[in-house]
């Protein structure tokens, strides 16, 4: 039935035989378009679809527009595995990156298999017939479909809204205020003074992205985020595809790239205060006499909240030409011509930029049922970082916070194939992990960004041991999750159970 997903679409509900899947996957972003390849890779007879609620493939970097927009992890890592990165730049832009996707799911027919305009609603669970049956929204109109894995690849975030706060004297403001997760197509901002609200990832690239057009644009934080510089293109690995074979070459760089981000990683947990210092003084040292401590000294320590990448120093740059600025305090109001800080400083402004964030929704909003029965994610426990405790084949496919989102998700998808091969030759179609009753669940995440914080009761919890924990480890995940064993005492493979209801 492999293929089937253009020649017989969803049934509409007032249809009782909905069309039906082996393996269903929700979004067709970078982890769906790199669960589908490992599945027509690895598992070529299981039939499969990919629901996409948007028009388009890519997820993140199709959505974000903004000027600049590109990665902050490389892509030898950001990449698929099985697929290697050939772009001139390590750190791409995201237009590069949608591409790459775009090859990918072509290159293997995969784009032959999303519906495009297909929002997954609810999602019920039938233990008697192990399968899930799903409510796609289409065109104004519910369909059915139904499937015997579940695969969520939609992100953590809300694609309808951005997280947005509300100042006082907005409405006194004369000129434009834009969110980057909705940027206007047609906005021009050349000549025009700017202020971009944020102190994280998306601030720090639009700041020189707009400042070689704008005539000013000041950065306005509450707080510092720690900041790394490093080149958009990775000389050792330029020099291993100049002398080894594309493949190999591709696979000592992704290596060379993980080891490394490891290692920094782990110095940088075992001695944050000295790992730090280090960073402000390596700042210090791209700036010079434009350096001023606090707008670069955080309060928290590293790790604690993801480093901001400044790709060729394209923000210190920035500032040292005069073309950007940074101003460090709390916002007291919007005014008519800019802002006010609480400490008096007043900031002129054409146009306001609230970078401010995004709005955590797990599973994009989809309601979840067991047996008829509604289940909150939020309260379950995740297992191996991608299965919730209690809930029978579903994953949840989630990345690295310290590393490229990629890297787990490939591993995850090499699990599920896995899996998926074991409950075949076991003639056992229902997959379940089963918690410890005794084990005090923990926060999923343990970072300090306001992003995570305002989330946390949205989030799922994580255990304090194995095979709960989320160690944040490519090398602890490759060996559990490549390699461990399938059925491990808490992941169970079981028969349908019988509707009683129905029997005799």
């Amino acid at each position: 039935m492999a293929g089937s997903a253009r020649s017989g679409e969803a049934r509409p509900t007032d249809d009782p035989s909905p069309e039906h899947f082996d393996v269903i996957i929700v979004g067709a972003g970078l982890s769906g378009i790199g669960a589908a390849a490992h599945l027509r890779a690895r598992l070529p007879d299981k039939s499969f679809v990919i629901f996409e609620a948007r028009d388009a493939i890519g997820g993140t970097w199709d959505l974000f527009r903004y000027p600049g927009i590109r990665s902050d992890s490389d892509m030898y890592t950001l990449g698929y595995a099985f697929k290697p990165w050939t772009g001139a730049k390590a750190i791409a832009d995201g237009p590069s990156i949608r591409r790459y996707i775009e090859e990918t799911a072509a290159e293997r027919g995969i784009d032959r298999e999303i519906l495009f305009g297909h929002r997954l609603v609810s999602a019920n669970w039938s233990s008697s017939e192990a399968r899930w049956t799903l409510e796609i929204e289409r065109a104004g109109e519910t369909v059915l479909a139904s499937c015997n894995f579940l695969m969520m690849c939609s992100g953590y975030y809300s694609y309808a809204e951005g997280h947005r706060p509300n100042w006082l004297g907005e409405r006194d403001y004369r000129g434009t205020i834009v969110h980057p997760q909705f940027w206007p197509e047609k906005l021009d901002y050349r000549g025009r003074k700017i202020v971009v609200i944020g102190s994280g990832a998306t601030a720090m690239t639009l700041v020189p992205a707009m400042a070689e057009q704008a005539a000013s644009v000041t950065m306005v934080q509450r707080s510092p985020s720690y900041v790394i510089s490093r080149p958009s293109v990775d000389g050792i690995a330029e020099g291993l595809r100049r002398r080894l074979p594309e493949r190999l070459a591709y696979g000592l760089a992704r290596w060379k790239n993980v080891l490394l981000g490891q290692f920094f990683f782990r110095l940088a947990r075992r001695r944050p205060e000295r790992f730090g210092r280090r960073l402000i003084a390596m700042v210090q040292s791209e700036l010079g006499e434009a350096f001023d401590p606090r707008h670069f000294t955080p309060a928290y320590k590293v790790w604690d909240q993801r480093l901001c990448l400044v790709p060729d120093s394209d923000l210190f740059r920035a500032i040292k030409a005069g073309k950007a600025a940074i101003a460090t305090g709390t916002i007291e109001r919007f005014t008519q011509t800019g802002i006010r800080l609480d400490s008096g400083e007043e900031i002129e402004a054409d146009l306001i930029v609230t970078a401010t964030g995004l709005k955590i929704d797990v599973a994009g909003g989809v309601d979840f049922s067991i047996d008829g029965a509604a289940t909150n994610l939020s309260s379950h426990m995740v297992y191996r970082g991608l299965m919730f405790g209690g809930v029978p084949n579903l994953a949840m496919l989630f990345g690295y916070t310290n590393a490229s989102w990629t890297l787990k998700v490939d591993l995850s998808c090499d699990y599920l194939c896995r899996l998926l091969r074991r409950m075949d030759r076991k003639r056992l179609p229902i997959a379940v992990a089963r918690p410890d009753p005794r084990m005090m669940p923990v926060p999923f995440l343990d970072f300090t960004s306001s992003y995570v914080r305002r989330a946390l009761d949205q989030l799922p919890k994580q255990g304090t041991r194995r095979p709960w924990r989320l160690y944040q480890n490519y090398l602890l995940d490759l060996i559990a999750l490549r390699y461990g064993r399938i059925e491990d005492g808490v992941l169970h493979l079981e028969r349908p159970i019988p509707n009683e209801a129905g029997a005799g």
